[in-house]
């Protein structure tokens, strides 16, 4: 099933809706609307999904990926941690796909700590992520619903390459190992400024996840992330000197390296 075009939400209709509500953009929660709606057709194109899947939206604003998703795939659970944008989304999804919203589902929770999602778990992530918790919000979600085998989520540029980077690479940190923990991270494109309101500074990028089996190992994944978290944490230190603290001295730190 395809959306009408009068469904999906452009310049106009998105800056007429917040007005209604009375929202500005919060520069604290990151929030920059897509205004776009090529750009969310590319983004539900990108992230494959269809009719049988159940996607989890993080962040969803006024609904502008919400609808695009919502005609396509069985099923939407949007996280929404504004009080305002979350009580007003069910109403425009109710007004543009009245057909649809009976497969729609709000949850207002922080997705930093969201634990529980009503309904069968969701097997795809698609967000546009808040750019200053992009990565914890991430990691968080991977962990805590392992039902998710992939996703698609836009993110700062800089953050996209970040959780691509291969090994040996300038950008290769912290979230680059967490999250190849998880799943196989790919850039999927770039987008730009123009279709966002207000227009960010930076460019942004979609990354493309597919779960995989974490590595095999010994240790726990909350271990790993101790030793990945120390190893990272003073970059111009040797690994013998960044792991110090978390072996209990150099020597400890070396002969564990070794």
């Amino acid at each position: 099933m395809s959306a009408e075009p009068t469904a999906l939400l452009g310049p106009s209709e998105v800056r007429e809706l917040a007005s209604a509500l009375g929202v500005r953009p919060s520069k604290q929660r990151g929030q920059n609307f897509v205004i776009d709606a090529n750009t969310v057709r590319r983004i539900v194109r990108a992230a494959e999904v269809g009719a049988d899947d159940v996607v989890l939206e993080v962040g969803p604003g006024l609904g502008s990926l919400t609808l695009a998703l919502l005609s396509v795939v069985d099923r939407v659970v949007a996280v929404e941690i504004d009080e305002t944008l979350a009580a007003a989304l069910p109403a425009t999804v109710s007004a543009r796909l009245p057909e649809r919203a009976d497969r729609f589902a709000l949850v207002h929770a922080d997705a930093l700590t969201v634990a529980e999602l009503p309904g069968p778990p969701p097997d795809a992530l698609v967000a546009n992520l808040p750019y200053n918790v992009a990565v914890p919000v991430l990691l968080h979600l991977l962990a805590t619903f392992p039902s998710l085998a992939r996703g698609l989520v836009m993110v700062q540029s800089e953050v996209a390459d970040r959780l691509t980077a291969p090994p040996g690479s300038k950008v290769y940190g912290v979230p680059s190992v967490k999250t190849a923990w998880y799943a196989e991270a790919r850039r999927a494109g770039a987008i730009g400024r123009t279709v966002f309101w207000p227009a960010p500074r930076v460019d942004s990028g979609l990354v493309a996840l597919t779960r995989r089996e974490p590595p095999a190992t010994t240790a726990s994944r909350a271990e790993v992330f101790a030793v990945v978290d120390a190893a990272f944490a003073q970059r111009r230190k040797t690994l013998r000197a960044a792991l110090a603290g978390w072996a209990g001295s150099p020597a400890a730190a070396e002969a564990a390296c070794r």
